[in-house]
């Protein structure tokens, strides 16, 4: 199982951009994804901030959402502050929050890879797939 960040699912969904391929080819080479609410809200909120239309967008996160080898995963009140306390624990790192619940559920899981570009998997002991 992968999970899948929101660089990752950027890369995926715009052709343009240049690890699009090498995205492609991981996911082809991947069993089963896991995400969460977070990251596709961040996703939604990076292809906006990059003007890209909002159907297409949309479409893709709708498509995510019944793909039936992805599991979303909705933060709880309780994943939550389990990421919370992740972030408490870990002050000298710049974590944000869906980072810390994307480590909970990573850890909670045994999953080790990251579809990412974003060195803080690696901070935390994950393998970040992309390069930055």
């Amino acid at each position: 199982m992968m999970l899948l960040d929101t660089s990752g699912l950027f890369a995926y969904h715009n052709r343009r951009e240049s690890r699009h391929q090498q995205v492609r080819t991981l996911f082809r080479s991947s069993g089963s994804f896991l995400t969460t609410g977070y990251i596709i809200a961040e996703f939604v909120a990076l292809a906006q901030a990059r003007i890209i239309p909002r159907t297409p967008v949309l479409s893709f996160v709708n498509t995510l959402i019944e793909h039936p080898l992805l599991e979303v995963v909705w933060p709880s009140e309780e994943l939550n502050r389990a990421a919370l306390n992740l972030l408490k624990e870990r002050p000298d790192k710049r974590y944000s929050l869906t980072d810390a619940v994307s480590f909970v559920l990573m850890r909670e899981r045994g999953i080790t890879d990251a579809l990412t570009t974003d060195h803080h998997f690696e901070q935390e002991g994950y393998v970040r797939l992309l390069e930055p």
